[in-house]
């Protein structure tokens, strides 16, 4: 059993990274959308490199500690491959959730907006759909793939990835159900219709399962243990 201590200091690890990395996403967003003078491309350019950068170091400083998850559908796939309890999914998943809705009300105190908002950004229809589909299967598949082999490289992979994943799908990858939901309370440059948040979480889950299954098959040799996804941290205890 997870000593009490361990476990509010997980849970405050993936709730702290989330608020940040959604402070990233959303502050860098409208950062990046006054200062481009209405060009969406520079936009998305300065959008997608603040926030790649931005996880890479966040897995970094929070992988010792709860393995820098900071995405739902990350710890249903660990948890599902036997890599951490499933009595500590619930605390994991409510701290990425709140942390994420904070994490945007902070950008938008930083920023002089009304702190609490609602998207209005339409992003609906099968492309966008298949595209977090794509997307969060894409991560999934550079957290297995490189777990076995290159562990330490996995922060700045991901980080990587979701900078490319930004431009080669149409939905601009949010790939992170906590994400999708916190981001439906911001009407700036990164927001979306709270309507069409249910079909983006359900592909981005979808996209993990699916992820998950073919690198079970292709690596079977997959680490059965927490400590070596998303990076190294510290054990469950006795």
């Amino acid at each position: 059993m997870a000593h009490p201590a361990d476990s509010s200091k997980r849970l405050a690890a993936e709730g702290l990274g989330t608020a940040l990395l959604l402070a990233a996403i959303v502050g860098s967003g409208i950062m990046a959308d006054r200062l481009a003078g209405g060009q969406p491309a520079v936009t998305l350019l300065a959008n997608s490199l603040a926030t790649g950068a931005t996880l890479a170091v966040l897995i970094l400083v929070f992988g010792p500690v709860s393995g820098a998850h900071l995405n739902p559908a990350v710890t249903v796939a660990d948890a599902w491959q036997g890599g951490m309890s499933w009595r500590l999914v619930p605390g994991y998943l409510g701290a990425q959730f709140a942390g994420a809705i904070a994490g945007v009300i902070l950008a938008h105190l930083m920023f002089g907006e009304p702190a609490l908002q609602i998207g209005q950004q339409a992003r609906s229809g099968a492309p966008l759909v298949l595209a977090e589909f794509v997307a969060t299967f894409g991560l999934l598949a550079v957290i297995w793939g490189c777990v076995r082999q290159r562990a330490e490289a996995v922060p700045f992979a991901v980080g990587l990835y979701i900078v490319g994943a930004f431009w080669f799908t149409s939905s601009t990858s949010f790939a992170n159900p906590a994400v999708t939901v916190a981001r439906a309370l911001t009407d700036t440059f990164t927001g979306l219709r709270p309507a069409d948040v249910p079909a983006f979480v359900l592909a981005q889950f979808a996209g993990a399962v699916a992820a998950t299954a073919v690198f079970r098959w292709l690596i079977p040799g997959l680490p059965a243990s927490a400590a070596d996804v998303v990076v190294p941290h510290a054990s469950e205890g006795p």
